[in-house]
């Protein structure tokens, strides 16, 4: 009996504090949904074939659905990378088995090969609009100490949950709309304001996203019971991240396809 009780609590645990990596399924979908908005004409007919017609929405959750097969499992550092809060990007050494802004950059150098065959073309496009969206989830350039932020136990409403999952998919969810609901009901932007998104390297955004993780780190302490106040405070940051990050995946898309 007593084996029985201590093996429902793990089972319990587990599911409350289980690890997440990124944008929920919803977060990622809204950023791919956006970005098509965003394409040339010319980009998006180029991605329609190397996707045999798939939307950039639906190829957007593909490198979280690959990762129960062993064979895939030397990308995993790519959805995340670490560094010191108090450094840029390369004045530490980077990892040895790759990290986000490496994942990234080897996905736009195989889309720009003319000798990429199409199944790789395929393969590193549906990664590039996943990693796209991980760039834009602050905790994903978090701290490894902290596992981004998924060490950190908190309560959201009345359940279990973790900073990072907090901000992966338990605010989305509670919000309750689609991922096509919420890429129609983002922030109209000037040329101006999209220009001024667009500016930047992927590094830059990386440190852009790292300034923001610093701030979601001191929003909630370990325990916490996070709720409406927390939606009111920080939810709008996350519609803005969606739509960056959609923003500057068509950038990307654009600058590659014409």
């Amino acid at each position: 009996m007593r084996t029985t009780t201590v093996l429902v609590v793990f089972l319990i645990s587990f599911t409350a504090f289980s690890t997440n990596y990124d944008w929920g399924k919803t977060g990622h979908r809204a950023t791919g949904e956006i970005a098509e908005t965003y394409l040339t004409k010319k980009a998006k007919r180029a991605v329609s074939s190397i996707l045999n017609g798939e939307s950039l929405a639906l190829v957007s959750t593909y490198a979280d659905e690959i990762k129960s097969d062993k064979k895939y499992k030397g990308f995993s550092p790519w959805h995340y990378v670490n560094f010191s809060f108090d450094k840029k990007y390369g004045e530490e050494a980077p990892s040895e088995y790759g990290d986000l802004i490496q994942g990234i950059e080897k996905c736009i150098s195989v889309l720009k090969d003319e000798k990429s065959s199409d199944l790789d073309k395929t393969f590193h496009l549906k990664m590039l609009v996943h990693f796209l969206g991980d760039l834009h989830q602050p905790l994903h350039t978090g701290r490894g100490e902290d596992k981004g932020g998924n060490d950190i136990q908190v309560q959201w409403f009345r359940d279990g949950s973790n900073l990072h999952r907090v901000w992966d998919s338990d605010m989305i969810d509670y919000y309750g709309m689609s991922y096509s609901e919420l890429s129609i009901n983002t922030a109209e932007l000037s040329r101006s304001e999209i220009e001024n998104i667009e500016t930047g390297t992927i590094v830059d955004w990386v440190h852009e996203s790292q300034q923001l993780a610093k701030k979601v780190y001191d929003s909630a302490n370990v325990g916490e019971k996070l709720g409406y106040k927390y939606m009111y405070d920080y939810f709008p940051i996350v519609r803005s991240q969606l739509q960056k990050g959609g923003v500057r995946l068509a950038k990307i898309l654009n600058e590659i396809f014409g």
